[in-house]
């Protein structure tokens, strides 16, 4: 699994005019589901998004995560982040978990991370066309994979 994550002021994400998922302060997590991700990926990439420490803290490093701030969750699935670009002109995304599949792990993926942080934890539409906009807060943008062992 593959997370591109955002730390924002605010994100939001509109379908066919109607916001589905809106945050303020916290993560946007732009997420992709790999062939053969499952419950360990889902495990090892919530616990890193929600424990991962890039929030000030009152020295003003980056010491504190999401489940420290009680801030937002805004998952949003993205195959396009598992596309293969290494050749050519054009992405293959050949790399991608099938949709039917994808949606069942996203949606677990969701599920846990709801378990995990029950604060505010909201999402997009999967497989919708999707128009998510946010502040980038730095800006701060890592991109976290997890692989199977």
């Amino acid at each position: 699994m593959i997370a591109l994550l955002q730390r924002v002021t605010e994100a939001k994400v509109v379908v066919e005019d109607r916001i589905t998922g809106a945050i303020g302060p916290g993560l946007l997590a732009l997420v992709a589901v790999e062939p053969g991700d499952g419950p360990a990926e889902i495990v090892k990439l919530g616990d890193r998004i929600l424990r991962y420490r890039i929030f000030a803290d009152n020295a003003g490093r980056m010491n504190r995560a999401l489940v420290d701030t009680g801030g937002g969750l805004l998952l949003v699935s993205q195959f396009t982040l598992a596309a293969d670009t290494r050749s050519g002109l054009r992405p293959s995304f050949s790399t991608a978990a099938e949709p039917a599949e994808a949606e069942r792990i996203f949606g677990q993926f969701v599920d846990y991370c709801r378990q995990k942080h029950p604060s505010n934890v909201e999402t997009g539409v999967f497989g919708a066309d999707m128009k998510v906009s946010l502040t980038n807060d730095g800006p701060v943008t890592f991109l976290l994979r997890v692989s199977r062992d």
